[in-house]
């Protein structure tokens, strides 16, 4: 299993008083309080500097270099705006883009939409980095999943948003993380998730400051917003999926036939006293784990169609938390064929809004219906 956080874009600038830049620290001091082994890496997903100044660059580098998680920070539109990504790479990022790591066995590789062009809203791969992604995505990847992290969806992206989408699509991309749009969205084009994490400094939808929290598990793909305010614990069910965030019908982890294992992730400084699942209205059933972080329980004779099913976890001070989903139980004979995929990695294919993940559903944003910024 592969967990990360993504933070959204943080926007600091000192004309907000810097802000946004405080809330960051506020979420590294949440980040730092997790067990040792709860989270993988974390990504910093662009627009971290506002005007891409170097006293904007230098704060976020401190603040950022108080994170024990491993961070992977990509360039925006804003970090370009000086007409370079040199302050960008020396003072905050100086891992070279693209580049592929090998992290908690799958391969996350991470791009540079920026630099190729105009560094406004000009996003592209560029000819060196697109063949540099095609060869990456047409390696034989073994049993490691695939994971991009990059700015924007590809329906953002002045040319060839199409054809990354469709090359995402065809190579087994499991998840692609991404920023810019400033509220929480995730899409399933029917063979990729994309998730978007909404912004730190820029924020125009409903709730305030967090950061995602996703994983992939075996082929199923989880992702819920925590906000800064929640206190933990913080449940995320990573087996089976969500039928919102199923890409594949065929699957029986995505959709599981009348005998399923649920697994769950508790984050916390500490081990939950007590961790229970519900299938339905049914009475609920106790969770067992071996280290206080992977939690399962077993359902068996679950009848076809579409069941609700919560996890809820009780901290060690008494605090609670449940992640709910809805799990589609199919037999395999009812097993329809894959369709062909229609617009690939746009957002048109958005889950729209889940309140119970962080996602309120109005789009309001700098692609959307936001205004204010």
């Amino acid at each position: 299993m592969t967990c990360w956080i993504q933070f959204g874009d943080l926007h600091a600038c000192e004309g907000d008083g810097w802000e946004s830049l405080e809330l960051f620290a506020r979420l590294v001091e949440e980040a730092n309080r997790l067990r040792p082994g709860a989270v993988d890496f974390a990504v910093l997903p662009g627009d971290n500097a506002n005007h891409a100044t170097e006293e904007q660059f230098h704060r976020i580098a401190a603040v950022a270099g108080r994170l024990a998680l491993p961070l992977h920070v990509l360039p925006g539109d804003h970090d370009f705006e000086a007409g370079s990504l040199d302050t960008f790479r020396a003072l905050l990022a100086p891992a070279p883009l693209p580049r592929l790591e090998h992290i908690a066995g799958a391969r996350c590789l991470f791009l540079d939409i920026v630099s190729a062009g105009s560094g406004g809203p000009d996003f592209r791969l560029g000819a060196r980095q697109m063949a540099w992604l095609r060869r990456q995505l047409a390696e034989d990847p073994g049993d490691a999943p695939t994971l991009v992290f990059m700015h924007a969806f590809p329906c953002d992206l002045t040319e060839g948003g199409d054809s990354v989408a469709r090359a995402f699509a065809e190579a087994g991309v499991a998840y692609v993380g991404t920023g810019h749009t400033h509220y929480n969205d995730l899409l399933n084009d029917g063979a990729v998730i994309y998730g978007a994490t909404r912004s730190t400094g820029e924020i125009e939808e409903a709730g305030g400051a967090g950061f995602s929290l996703s994983a992939l598990d075996g082929d199923v793909l989880s992702w819920r917003f925590k906000a800064l305010d929640a206190p933990w614990p913080f449940v995320l069910v990573t087996s089976p999926a969500d039928h919102r965030l199923a890409t594949d019908i065929q699957s029986r982890t995505q959709i599981p036939e009348e005998g399923f294992e649920v697994r769950a992730r508790v984050f916390a400084a500490d081990p939950p006293r007590h961790v229970e699942a519900r299938l339905g209205d049914a009475p609920p059933r106790r969770m067992t784990s071996e280290d206080g972080l992977r939690w399962t329980a077993r359902f068996d004779g679950v009848a076809d169609g579409l069941h609700r099913l919560a996890v809820t976890a009780i901290g060690t001070d008494g605090q609670a938390d449940t992640d709910r989903i809805e799990v589609l139980v199919r037999r395999g004979r009812e097993r329809p064929k894959r369709r062909p995929i229609v617009a690939p990695g746009h957002d048109v294919h958005s889950v729209r809004a889940w309140p119970e993940h962080g996602i309120p559903g109005g789009q309001l944003g700098p692609n959307r219906n936001g205004g204010k910024w």
